[in-house]
C-alpha cells in the first residue's frame, strides 16, 4: 500500500469540522441583507422549526448530465413557521465604530411565553419582568418618553430592527419559552419604517 492517499481516501468534508454540539440552539444572523430604499418596507428574517423530512419526485434540470430532464427522487425538509409576534423596536445610528442602539421601545403587553425567556426558572420567579416598561404606556410622562423615542428613531436612525418572538404554544413541543430575535426592516425611508 504505497499510495495510501488513493487506496484509502478520507471520508467526509473537512468543511464540517470540528464535529461538535452547537453552542446556540437558535441560529445567529451574521449579516442582514443590504437595504434597498426602492423596495417596500419588509422584514428580512423569520424563525422556522424543523418538523421532519420526506421526499419529492421532480424533474432534474442539469444540462450535460445523464439525468437531465428525467424524474429524480430528492430528500426535503419540512419547516413549521408559526406566526411571530413583534414586541419591540430598536433604532440604530451609524458611528465610526459601527452601529449603536439609540432607542428601544417595548410593547405594552408581552405574552407569558415571551417573558419566560428572561428567566432561568419561571416557576420560582416573581414574574415581574417588563412591569415597569408596561407602566410607561399608562401614565402621561411615560407616553411622552415613548413618543420622544419614536421621534428620535424617525429622525436619526439609519437602521431599524424589530424585536419579535415565536409562538411556541402553536408548536407540538414541550417548550414554553419563546425564541426572541431582532429582525431588520429594509426598504422604504426610515420614516416609513
Amino acid at each position: 500500500m504505497s499510495h495510501r492517499k488513493f487506496s484509502a481516501p478520507r471520508h467526509g468534508s473537512m468543511g464540517f469540522y470540528p464535529k461538535k454540539r452547537s453552542q446556540r440552539h437558535r441560529g445567529k444572523v451574521k449579516a442582514f441583507p443590504k437595504d434597498d430604499p426602492s423596495k417596500p418596507v419588509h422584514l428580512t428574517a423569520f424563525i422556522g422549526y424543523k418538523a421532519g423530512m420526506t421526499h419529492v419526485v421532480r424533474e432534474a434540470d442539469r444540462p450535460g448530465s445523464k439525468i437531465n430532464k428525467k424524474e429524480i427522487v430528492e430528500a426535503v425538509t419540512i419547516l413549521e413557521t408559526p406566526p411571530m409576534v413583534v414586541v419591540g423596536v430598536v433604532g440604530y445610528i451609524e458611528t465610526p465604530h459601527g452601529l449603536r442602539a439609540l432607542a428601544t421601545i417595548w410593547a405594552e403587553h408581552l405574552s407569558e411565553d415571551c417573558r419566560r425567556r428572561f428567566y432561568k426558572n419561571w416557576y420560582k420567579s416573581k414574574k415581574k419582568a417588563f412591569t415597569k416598561a408596561s407602566k410607561k404606556w399608562s401614565d402621561n410622562l411615560g407616553k411622552k418618553s415613548i413618543e420622544r423615542d419614536f421621534k428620535k428613531i424617525i429622525k436619526y436612525c439609519k437602521v431599524v430592527r424589530v424585536i419579535a418572538h415565536t409562538q411556541t404554544k402553536l408548536l407540538k413541543q414541550r417548550q414554553k419559552k419563546a425564541h426572541i430575535m431582532e429582525i431588520q426592516l429594509n426598504g422604504g425611508t426610515s420614516a416609513a419604517r
